[in-house]
């Protein structure tokens, strides 16, 4: 066996021997290599305690070195490939992890949030090139209609602009999101918390094999391996890390996806809500996260304000928001002052209209002229009058104006 391979067998039974993320393994790691750093807790030389125990229980299950090789053999049934970070498909933006610290930590899956040690990856694109204009899309499984309605056109619009959308395959919000790139020929990555061949939600089986056959499957852990909860949590470190921002859509008061979310902003992503309405119970996480995140947290509704946040400074602003343009936009103040001065009936003749108007009568006939000329006024025997297109649209700009009572 090549040092090569023996470096890679050992990156897989340690993430097989401690859950990836372990801080104390990640170090080890760093400072005396994969090979090392195995021998080394096979030995009971683990400077942690916990890590300790963890090390000698999963030990007694089988052997490390022999687990990792028959992973690999899985992997090249199934059509996946191990990715390491001596490979050049490595996504280098992972390592930012190894500065993540959330606050007020009091779970440990909460404080082990070190970069990865190998990733398994089913799919032809190289993973860094992939993840290297990326947005993560999250959010409920229990979506509503607003909330599926909103992640297929993220993630339709997304694709459509070359940026990969990310989630974690889940039902719901994930599920659309990776749905909108696929109908928009894009592509879309989906991150596991299992075994590239152990598809969780068994329901949405169809959809990952869509996205390996234009996209691709991403894991930490080794074929056969369980969709654990806290394995959710853990993986939700690389969708904050691996992509330039996290897009949140709906969410629990208790909700995975907000700490997704949470994760980003620790690890100096961009962190966006979308907001919904005050009456879902799928908005509290949503709206809280806001709230909790003020000076973070960026409100977004659609792609143009996603891609602002995300893309290029200067280049990818999003248009200001503006109401339909109305043909009266462009009069100046006198012409516009002389329209509205015009009764809805009939006509008014021009030196009563200029004092309606507060129009000196050598500005008011320029004007009216003017407005002729344009189609919003008509000139009659007895004095000007309001054309039959103006009058309607003026009509139904009063209507909708009108209170409610």
């Amino acid at each position: 066996m090549s040092a090569e391979e023996e470096r890679r067998l050992a990156r897989i039974a340690l993430t097989w021997l401690a859950e990836p993320g372990t801080r104390a393994v990640y170090h080890l790691v760093e400072r005396h290599g994969p090979v090392a750093t195995l021998d080394l807790l096979l030995d009971g030389g683990s400077p942690d305690g916990w890590l300790h125990t963890t090390v000698a229980a999963r030990s007694a299950a089988g052997d490390a070195r022999a687990v990792a090789a028959e992973a690999l053999e899985r992997a090249d049934r199934l059509g996946a490939r191990l990715v390491t970070p001596d490979d050049e498909e490595w996504p280098a933006q992972v390592a930012s992890l190894a500065a993540l610290r959330l606050p007020d930590v009091s779970r440990r899956v909460d404080g082990e949030t070190a970069p990865p040690l190998c990733f398994w990856v089913r799919g032809s694109w190289p993973l860094g090139e992939a993840l290297d204009r990326s947005v993560a899309v999250v959010g409920a499984r229990a979506a509503t209609g607003y909330g599926q309605h909103v992640a297929t056109e993220l993630g339709y619009g997304l694709a459509e602009r070359d940026w990969t959308v990310v989630s974690g395959g889940a039902f719901g919000i994930d599920a659309a999101a990776h749905r909108g790139a696929l109908t928009a020929g894009g592509l879309t990555v989906a991150v596991l918390a299992c075994g590239l061949d152990r598809p969780y939600p068994m329901g949405n089986a169809a959809l990952f094999d869509r996205i390996a056959e234009t996209g691709l499957l991403v894991s930490e852990w080794p074929p056969g391996a369980e969709p654990l909860r806290p394995r959710f949590l853990i993986r939700n470190r690389v969708i904050a890390a691996g992509t330039r921002g996290t897009v949140l859509v709906e969410a629990s008061a208790r909700s995975g996806a907000t700490q997704t979310a949470r994760r980003a902003i620790h690890s100096n992503r961009v962190a966006m809500v979308v907001p919904g309405p005050v009456t879902s119970a799928m908005s509290v996480g949503a709206h809280e996260f806001l709230r909790e995140y003020p000076d973070k947290a960026r409100l977004v509704t659609g792609v143009a304000h996603v891609l602002e946040e995300v893309g290029r400074i200067g280049a990818d602003l999003a248009p200001l928001a503006r109401g339909p343009q109305r043909a009266t936009d462009a009069l100046d103040d006198e012409a516009r002052s002389l329209l509205e001065a015009l009764p809805r009936r009939g006509a008014m003749g021009v030196d009563r209209l200029s004092a309606r108007a507060g129009v000196d009568l050598r500005t008011a006939l320029r004007k009216l002229s003017l407005l002729e000329e344009l189609s919003m006024v008509v000139r009659r025997d007895d004095g000007y009058a309001l054309a039959p297109s103006a009058n309607r649209k003026r009509a139904a700009a009063e209507t909708s104006a009108r209170p409610v009572t």
